[in-house]
């Protein structure tokens, strides 16, 4: 360089070990920002957004959030045995140590054994005695469940939202009936209302949840308990199940046409021994749909039915072999509804299974759910593999939800004395997640195991397609 020393040039010239250091940390760098969490597009942050307030938000209320009561452990809903484990001080128990909700806010008898959640469906002028007992609906595929052409069918009844009927009105309700701090329910005294943002963003959370569209029925099911259980529900002069619960979903067909969810008077009312009632307990007669009430409620999906329940809006039957013998009994064959179904039959009768082919139609129940079990917990366990170095909390959180789904799977097929094969297949998937989640560093292998279990497990209960 003319005008300068060739000490002052060398002093210009990188050293060989600076310029090796700075290659090792530039490709560090680049290292750590490919691990960096991607940014999330529009509607995934959107979905985000409404977790986080699903689970977390109290909106000035008493402590009670919307997973207070549909647990993510508890698919989305709630029983008396996750109940008994919970702390005395969590928000579902504010009626026992708020003194203001002391009365008329909840029945804790009643919520602790059976699941019962008080709801004033009819209006607030008269606690004391205008109210309902309700178990806690699952929120899982309500993409596919809430949709009639009268409008959207939300709750037990299809009425379990104010206004339009719709999600984000259903959160309106649910803030004003189980979040407020005293029964004046008093809008920015006892609770603020949810910002039409935050409506937007729970509801895309909770239609995100669980399936995104209805089986094709007939599956390619292994087992003949199944496989005859499927051939009962799909048998209109049978089983009869496919009429109200189309491809063992929500929507309902008469006639061949598919004319979304509806209500039903199916006499669950008239069950004589309903458990909450021999407590003595008072508990008014559920009037169903609207007010005053038409006694209907409206149809769930059978999906996911088998690890949802107890059963029915009033949590009266335990088991789901028991909810299916229900519609082989009087209450529902004297009911509108089996009335009906019988007058469509020749022989002028409902439904009249016996004991094999209730248990049958249950078992195909239990494998469907099976099988959403397994779909859910690859879907979650695919996610890890995606997730950077960077996203350990939300690979942990994933391979939580995934054992969740397995264990389910476990007991839904296991109770039923169903695919012992599958089981063990499952109880290996269980244990290859758990070592996932205390990976440093071989994460994403036993998280590859797990899927493969799973796959196992899967081609147990359904012929793959070739």
């Amino acid at each position: 360089m003319p005008g300068h020393s060739s000490a002052a040039r060398a002093r210009r010239v990188p050293k060989p070990r600076f310029l090796a250091a700075l290659l090792v940390a530039s490709t560090g760098l680049a290292a750590i920002a490919a691990c960096q969490p991607k940014p999330l597009d529009p509607k995934a942050a959107l979905i985000a957004r409404g977790r986080d307030l699903f689970f977390n938000e109290t909106f000035g209320g008493n402590g009670r959030t919307c997973g207070t009561c549909h647990r993510q452990e508890e698919n989305l809903t709630l029983t008396p045995a996750f109940i008994a484990t919970l702390p005395k001080d969590d928000p579902l128990f504010v009626a026992e140590f708020v003194p203001a909700l002391a009365q008329n806010f909840e029945n804790p008898r009643l919520m602790r054994e059976f699941g019962l959640i008080k709801e004033n469906l009819d209006g607030f002028d008269s606690l004391a005695t205008r109210f309902t007992m309700r178990g806690i609906p699952h929120t899982l595929a309500l993409g596919t469940s809430v949709q009639s052409p009268a409008g959207p069918r939300t709750g037990w009844s299809g009425d379990g939202a104010p206004a339009d009927g719709s999600l984000r009105s259903f959160a309106v309700g649910a803030v004003i009936q189980h979040f407020t701090k005293t029964l004046d329910r008093v809008a920015d005294v006892d609770f603020r209302l949810p910002t039409d943002e935050e409506l937007d963003a729970l509801e895309a959370f909770q239609l995100s949840l669980g399936r995104q569209a209805d089986l094709q029925l007939p599956l390619p099911l292994k087992g003949v308990v199944a496989q005859r259980g499927q051939a009962i529900f799909m048998d209109n002069a049978v089983g009869k199940c496919n009429i109200c619960h189309s491809n063992a979903g929500a929507t309902t067909s008469l006639g061949g046409n598919n004319i979304g969810n509806t209500n039903f008077n199916t006499g669950v009312e008239d069950l004589p021994d309903q458990p909450a009632r021999l407590t003595g307990e008072l508990v008014p007669r559920d009037d169903g749909f609207r007010t005053p009430g038409d006694s209907t409620f409206n149809t769930p999906p059978l999906v996911e039915a088998a690890d949802t329940g107890p059963f029915f809006h009033n949590n009266s039957v335990e088991t789901i072999e028991g909810a299916v013998a229900f519609y082989s009994g009087p209450a529902f064959n004297r009911s509108p509804s089996g009335r009906f179904l019988a007058s469509t039959d020749p022989k002028k009768v409902g439904i009249q299974l016996d004991a094999t082919q209730t248990v049958q139609v249950a078992a195909f129940l239990r494998v469907i759910n099976g099988l959403e079990n397994i779909r859910q917990a690859l879907a979650d366990l695919e996610e890890v593999e995606g997730l950077g170095f960077f996203e350990r909390a939300r690979g942990r959180e994933l391979l939580e939800r995934a054992n969740h789904e397995t264990d389910d799977g476990i007991q839904v097929l296991a109770g039923g004395g169903l695919h012992p094969e599958a089981v063990t297949e499952l109880v290996k998937a269980r244990e290859l997640t758990r070592r996932a989640a205390g990976s440093l560093f071989n994460r994403r292998g036993y998280t590859g195991d797990a899927k493969a279990a799973q796959a196992r497990a899967r081609a147990r209960l359904i012929q793959e397609a070739p």
